[in-house]
């Protein structure tokens, strides 16, 4: 029997061994030099963190709100597509493992069970992301069911005119299940003979005039708050702010879209200042450690978004492995917080971390 795994990293390995190369490939790997898939996570190590000592750390909460919602930690599931490919029990499983962790699962418009299957497994609060179609039909048919299903946000993702470059995906013929959620609507069954065709499936639907104005037509559709997600600049986060969002996600696709953009950590600060507080920013990129989610928070995420490791937890353990994926991540932020001095999210400030840049400029 293999030894249970001690930290998120180990669970790669466990999935890697569980998972058909071709899928594994499709999780795990990024666009073209997969520079930005490696640097969200090697950015991390570039701050340190500044502990505060002989704080009460005797209670240590690690709750939090998003959009007015209450969640355990500040750790929500990132919307990754095609659950299925790594477990039979696809997104509902995730869903649950969300729900009994009592935290916010975001399901991707490319999810390989329905809206529906989705809601009625669990209680829980659930967001829904949303790729806008050339048929704008086929999207505003989504969105509805989404609101009719009690999801409370669209998380619309902004950074996909086309699909990146995903290299291991073409060489391996990437094929995707169909997508039940289009069952009548359209069909993800394409014929690509020269790679991926998951690749040729969203370069013929997903809509690359969607722009700014759009947001006003999305808002015309639903009720729902609306975030988006895919925001790098400054200039964007402004501009979001303009147009009325509800919130941002500083993404950059896993860096699975365009190669050389920056990691996620090393513009998040940027975007917060941008945004002064008008809004919610949460994080996604490169999250494996609980240290990672506490410098989030200190440079001004109100929650981060962990994609790979909750789809590596559910294709080594189902289920289980999603909820001890979680609950890791929950530990180690929980003993960052004691040993920081932070008793509550609240109180881990910029003051806690550190660049080495800034560690330069305090020699001189």
């Amino acid at each position: 029997m293999a030894a249970e795994p001690v930290n998120v990293n180990e669970f790669q390995e466990l999935a890697r061994q569980a998972l058909p190369k071709m899928y594994y490939d499709y999780y795990s790997g990024g666009a073209e030099d997969q520079h930005t898939l490696k640097e969200n996570v090697e950015a991390f190590h570039r701050f340190t963190i500044l502990p505060r000592v002989l704080v009460d750390a005797s209670r240590i909460d690690l709750s939090t709100t998003v959009l007015g919602y209450k969640i355990s930690a500040p750790i929500m599931i990132a919307p990754t597509a095609m659950h299925k490919l790594a477990h039979p029990e696809g997104e509902v499983a995730t869903a649950r493992a969300a729900a009994a962790c009592n935290t916010i699962m975001i399901l991707s418009y490319m999810s390989t069970c329905t809206v529906e299957e989705v809601a009625s497994s669990c209680k829980a609060i659930r967001f829904f992301q949303l790729y806008v179609y050339k048929r704008r039909d086929i999207t505003a048919n989504l969105v509805q069911r989404a609101e009719r299903c009690g999801y409370k946000a669209i998380v619309l993702t902004v950074d996909t005119p086309r699909l990146g470059r995903r290299e291991a995906d073409i060489k391996n013929k990437m094929v995707a299940p169909q997508l039940k959620n289009f069952k009548g609507l359209i069909s993800t069954k394409v014929s690509s003979d020269d790679g991926s065709n998951l690749e040729a499936f969203a370069n013929n639907t997903f809509d690359a005039s969607l722009s700014w104005k759009d947001i006003g037509w999305l808002r015309s559709i639903t009720n729902l708050p609306l975030l988006i997600k895919g925001v790098l600049t400054c200039e964007d986060a402004i501009k979001a702010v303009e147009v009325g969002v509800d919130g941002i996600v500083v993404s950059n696709h896993g860096g699975r879209q365009l190669d050389y953009s920056p990691a996620t950590i090393s513009v998040l600060e940027e975007v917060v200042h941008a945004v002064k507080g008008k809004v919610p920013v949460l994080f996604d990129g490169g999250i494996r450690r609980g240290t990672d989610v506490f410098k989030a928070l200190a440079l001004g995420a109100q929650a981060v978004l962990i994609g790979r490791p909750a789809v590596y937890g559910l294709a080594a353990k189902g289920e289980y492995g999603v909820k001890r994926v979680i609950e890791m991540l929950k530990d180690e932020l929980e003993l960052t917080m004691a040993l920081s001095g932070c008793p509550t999210v609240k109180d881990i400030t910029r003051n806690h971390v550190r660049t080495k840049h800034e560690a330069l400029h305090s020699m001189l």
